[in-house]
């Protein structure tokens, strides 16, 4: 039997991190890394496997010494951390592996420290590697021939996690995205053919994940609708099993912006109770999505604008990716993005600088234009050279527009267009079954007003600037008496608490408190 360690490494404070939210939440991190449990259950049943998520507990060196093969994922944004403890298990000798994201795209990441790189899927190479380890024949480098075969994914070891320090769970459907975005790093990794799980296995992660006494879960895959035929399917699946029980989860999930284009669709994933989506709008120039073959974005007859509204106003909460410093962007496209943003009612913007990530057809075009700077990408926040702009211009524009979409008035300006001039419906399904049963809308009713008070007690004593304080209790006091609903009154201080984050997080960027952290 060997003694396996599985570590994911500790983020950098970054948009989607909400380091600065989550003591108001109570937890330690935002949710698990989807490959630690995966690999757990990938691993023979005779050796002993420890997962550690360094977002949740502190690494014990004096411990991974003792262990026979210690494991570490990561992405990109866990670069500079994984290079640490790897340089660090390497002068005390540990047997050390890596794989994931970040090593799949630069596989020259840790030569001389890692023992063996895993490139890309490892649902087959993890097992034969630990075999050939076992022999004392192992290789330095493994890659799978074929794609996974998602039908045969095992239930995830969600139970060695510290599953209570997490603001959310996570479950994969599917991987894989038809489209062929110039920067994207995900059809190099998970390819262009949309592979999914059977229902039974999802639903099976579903009972794991509500035995972990979990209620909200983030949908992991890049592109939820990828295969829109196949997900309709499970989507029905899920929808009945929320039935069964009760509504007991909440999902919220990234899908690309044709979503917009089927209405079936978005009422099959409120029905599955899909709350949120993620949508990669990237840039409301038009040529600027045709130049990164971004073409789902421009092939419908509708605006950008009329494609976000119509989901909006089918029951979900858009919340989307945009990137600066396109070829065809100059200083202009700052303005741009805050006047879409605000009048595309989004309030969780990822804005970030375009990024060439080794392996994607970017990073090959900009590099035979000699236009990439590995150098300089601590200080600009990027590695790539803009065409239209200078890399100052970039970085100083990134920042501003991040102050600018998450200064309180501007916030809260496009919250209350969405909750209270469009009256979003939230959770539509779950509240149609809940008024069914009376009995349950009063016991999730009481629930919602006692987490919203105390969620609005943890924001005014725990956020130390007196004036946002106060921004946030006026908001929601306005909120309830126009939306007198403890459901949305308690989503509506979620949306306060997130806000802390990222206003923070934009602060800190401008007095340079902080490395330039890039969301892309």
């Amino acid at each position: 039997m060997a003694d396996i360690v599985l570590i994911n490494p500790r983020f950098e404070v970054s948009f989607w991190g909400l380091e600065h939210s989550l003591p108001i939440f109570g937890k330690r991190a935002n949710l698990p890394t989807a490959a630690l449990p995966l690999l757990a259950a990938l691993t023979p049943s005779e050796h002993r496997v420890t997962l550690l998520d360094e977002n949740v507990e502190p690494l014990d060196y004096a411990r991974l010494s003792r262990a026979d093969l210690v494991g570490l994922t990561g992405m990109s944004v866990q670069q500079h951390r994984m290079a640490e403890i790897v340089e660090e298990l390497k002068r005390r000798g540990v047997f050390t592996v890596v794989g994931g994201p970040w090593v799949s795209v630069q596989e020259d990441a840790f030569a001389g420290l890692a023992d063996v790189i895993f490139v890309g899927e490892a649902e087959e190479t993890w097992p034969r590697f630990l075999r050939d380890w076992q022999e004392g024949g192992h290789q330095s480098r493994y890659e799978q021939a074929d794609k996974t075969d998602m039908t045969k994914v095992p239930l995830p070891r969600y139970d060695l996690l510290k599953m209570h320090h997490y603001l959310f769970g996570s479950v994969q459907f599917s991987r894989g995205c038809p489209f062929q975005c110039e920067f994207c790093d995900i059809i190099v990794t998970f390819g262009r053919r949309p592979r999914l799980k059977t229902a039974a296995q999802i639903l099976a992660e579903l009972d794991a994940l509500l035995a972990c006494r979990l209620d909200t879960v983030f949908i992991v895959d890049d592109n939820l609708i990828g295969n829109k035929k196949a997900m309709k399917v499970l989507l029905g699946e899920v929808a009945a099993w929320q039935r069964k029980h009760g509504y007991p989860l909440t999902f919220f999930t990234e899908a690309s912006l044709d979503l917009a284009d089927d209405p079936d669709l978005i009422e099959r994933m409120t029905e599955a109770n899909v709350v949120c989506v993620f949508v990669g709008i990237e840039s409301p120039n038009e040529a600027s999505l045709r130049e990164t073959r971004k073409l789902q974005n421009v092939r419908s007859g509708k605006t950008l604008l009329e494609r976000v509204h119509a989901i909006q106003d089918g029951g979900l909460d858009v919340w989307c990716g945009m990137i600066l410093g396109f070829d065809h962007d100059d200083t202009s496209i700052f303005a741009a993005h805050r006047d879409f943003l605000r009048e595309a009612r989004i309030l969780h913007a990822m804005a970030g600088m375009l990024a060439a990530i080794p392996k994607t057809p970017l990073y090959a075009r900009l590099a035979a234009e000699g236009r990439l700077d590995t150098q300089g990408q601590r200080e600009f926040g990027t590695n790539i050279i803009p065409q239209q702009m200078t890399r100052e211009d970039l970085r100083d524009g990134y920042i501003r527009l991040m102050q600018e979409l998450y200064e309180p008035a501007a916030y809260f300006e496009r919250l209350d267009s969405l909750f209270l001039a469009a009256r979003l419906r939230f959770a539509v399904s779950r509240t149609r079954y809940w008024h069914r049963h009376p009995w349950t809308w009063i016991k999730a009713q009481s629930c919602a007003l006692a987490r919203a008070l105390v969620l609005l007690r943890r924001l005014m004593t725990q956020v130390p600037d007196e004036q946002l304080r106060r921004i946030y209790l006026r908001q929601a006091l306005k909120t309830f008496r126009r939306r007198p609903d403890p459901t949305v009154l308690f989503v509506y201080l979620i949306k306060c608490a997130m806000h802390y984050h990222h206003y923070v997080l934009a602060r800190d960027l401008a007095q340079r408190e902080t490395p330039v952290v890039n969301s892309y």
